[in-house]
């Protein structure tokens, strides 16, 4: 955390926004190691009950400058130099979920997927295809991070589960580790964007499937996962992969001939496997859970194909996909506030 305040302070460019430090070079990564070795840096949670708080005090001499950010990770509303207010605007809280995504369910996103003019999707899909691909290929021809994806391909050979679950890693081996390829986000995450896309690419591949089926079993796959996540929240203590790897198993199920009732089924199996997974951050280990992630979904839509399901009353599963929808998104959002509390102390205090 000291690392990212000083990288901000020595070389941020905030014109940049969600890229802020991009332009970083040798000299500057140096001069930041010299600025750490002589600053003091303290991190303490915020006292705000708000998921994303950061508040921002730097002191140099008889100097001081205050700086807030919340809500999301560009909304600066308070700027402060030496007790005068620069910049202060109100901040209110949206509602979750989103106006324009609560009326998400499973059998709209299967009739749009089934219905809709591609030519009005295609841009975006397209791009998702070769900016997600492109970087899971990154992630398995160069070495980033612990490099899931390459060991997941050694030991588990070349079947399409297999495959999907180690090129969706190697996609986030890369993004987690420096790789700067660029990537088409799900849920404001660019590793939910390549747990919800990737897999499903890797199948219609493997299957030799169309490209319209393909497109039309993405959007599936995105509308799933943006469902999933919407009632969570943007910001959880509850794994994102889980939701996306649960919309590429839909995709991957509406893809091989799924009805609403089987892929609704898997949602529920990949819910009821996966559940309990923590984010604590983007760091590399994320590939490792976006691989968990894809295996339970796979896991869930194997089980329907074999006739078996998790039933309601067994454990979170509710009597139907938006009942265990909605259960699962009250335990991200509500019952895994603590949860979040300790992973940020335990954070602060390595």
């Amino acid at each position: 955390m000291q690392t990212a305040v000083a990288a901000g302070i020595c070389f941020g460019d905030p014109d940049k926004e969600l890229e802020v430090i991009s332009c970083a070079g040798e000299e500057d990564l140096c001069a930041m190691d010299e600025f750490l070795e002589r600053t003091e840096i303290s991190i303490e949670k915020s006292p705000s009950e708000n998921p994303f708080d950061i508040q921002l005090h730097i002191f140099c001499g008889e100097d001081c400058a205050y700086v807030r950010i919340i809500g999301q990770h560009t909304n600066v509303v308070r700027i402060e130099k030496n007790g005068e207010a620069i910049l202060s605007k109100d901040f209110v809280e949206k509602p979750t979920p989103p106006c324009d995504r609560d009326k998400l369910n499973v059998a709209d996103i299967i009739e749009f997927a089934d219905s809709v003019d591609l030519e009005k999707v295609r841009p975006v899909l397209k791009r998702q295809i070769d900016y997600n691909m492109a970087i899971a290929e990154a992630g398995l021809c160069s070495s980033y991070g612990a490099n899931i994806g390459k060991i997941l391909l050694q030991c588990c050979g070349d079947g399409m589960g297999a495959k999907a679950k180690a090129w969706a890693a190697a996609g986030s081996d890369a993004r987690m580790s420096g790789c700067e390829l660029p990537v088409v986000i799900n849920s404001g995450s660019g590793n939910q964007g390549i747990t919800a896309s990737v897999p499903v690419i890797v199948y219609a591949e493997d299957l030799g499937c169309g490209e319209e089926k393909l497109l039309r079993s993405l959007l599936v796959s995105n509308l799933v996962t943006i469902h999933l996540k919407t009632g969570i929240g943007s910001l959880s203590a509850y794994c994102g992969a889980t939701s996306a790897g649960a919309g590429a198993a839909a995709g991957i199920n509406y893809m091989r001939g799924g009805s609403y009732r089987e892929i609704s089924n898997t949602i529920v199996n990949a819910l009821a496997i996966n559940s309990g997974m923590i984010c604590d951050g983007a760091k590399p280990s994320c590939a490792a859970k976006i691989a968990s992630a894809v295996e339970s979904g796979l896991l869930g839509m194997e089980m329907i194909m074999h006739g078996s399901r998790f039933c309601e009353g067994e454990g979170i599963v509710i009597k139907d996909v938006e009942s265990t929808i909605a259960a699962v998104s009250r335990i991200a959002r509500e019952g895994m506030r603590s949860t979040d509390d300790e992973i940020i102390h335990q954070m602060i205090d390595v």
